[in-house]
């Protein structure tokens, strides 16, 4: 295999609507949805060969059975450059909008908060290099192919990241669960940074001194805290809706 497989109805349907490399396309013989009789004919517009194959046989190539009968050999994701991204808002003339992912570990949250950040109109998703998911197939099936409409880009180091960001005008603001400030008394404008830590730890003590605020998310109810894709997704949404309306 050349690359890496992706599957799902909406990671590949965006993979071969993006420019993203693309080898072969795998089909279930049994599928006959109309979305996947669209993603075929995308397929052959870009010449990307077509193989149909059992159920069973797809389950094994993806490694899981949620592949809802379609996968896509693509070349390995491509992060985005940093100092591209930063440029490219620059010249968008508008307030950036960035989130920044501090060790998270689940591919699936990973997955969610891109998505998230996409639906929101962040500008791009930073993430770690090291102690960190990356973007993984089973990230990119959470996403729903949003990966590829937004960029993420990696970075040595986010405590770092988040200094230069600050000298450029941007305003961090980290999520903790025990912080006293709400994230509904935050008054998002300018360039903003979203800071979503770990699932288990949370921000990191060095990252959370680069934060100019920290903000918890009002619970009214029995559970202790948030699932770390669910803060960030209600987080995100709440600076959109101040910062860009």
């Amino acid at each position: 295999m050349k690359g890496e497989l992706i599957f799902g109805v909406n990671p590949v349907k965006e993979s071969l609507q993006g420019t993203r490399g693309a080898f072969n396309l795998y089909v279930q013989n049994s599928a006959t949805d109309h979305r996947v009789e669209k993603i075929i004919r995308l397929a052959e517009e870009r010449g990307v060969a077509v193989h149909r194959r059992d159920k069973v046989d797809l389950t094994k190539m993806c490694a899981s059975s949620h592949h809802q009968g379609i996968a896509l050999e693509v070349e390995p994701f491509r992060y985005a450059d940093f100092d591209g991204l930063m440029t490219a808002i620059d010249q968008s003339g508008k307030a950036g909008f960035i989130l920044v992912l501090d060790a998270i570990q689940d591919p699936h949250n990973l997955g969610a908060l891109i998505r998230s950040a996409a639906c929101a109109g962040a500008d791009g998703v930073l993430i770690p290099k090291d102690r960190a998911c990356g973007v993984t197939a089973a990230a990119e099936k959470t996403s729903a192919g949003a990966v590829e409409t937004i960029p993420v880009a990696m970075v040595t180091n986010i405590a770092q990241t988040l200094e230069v960001l600050k000298k450029r005008g941007y305003w961090v603001y980290g999520l903790d669960g025990a912080a006293r400030h709400s994230v509904y008394q935050s008054d998002f404008s300018g360039n903003v940074v979203l800071v979503v830590g770990s699932e288990g730890e949370g921000i990191r003590p060095l990252v959370r001194k680069q934060c100019d605020v920290v903000m918890s998310i009002p619970q009214y109810g029995g559970v202790s805290s948030l699932n770390a894709s669910v803060a960030g997704g209600i987080a995100l949404f709440e600076v959109a809706r101040k910062l860009r309306s």
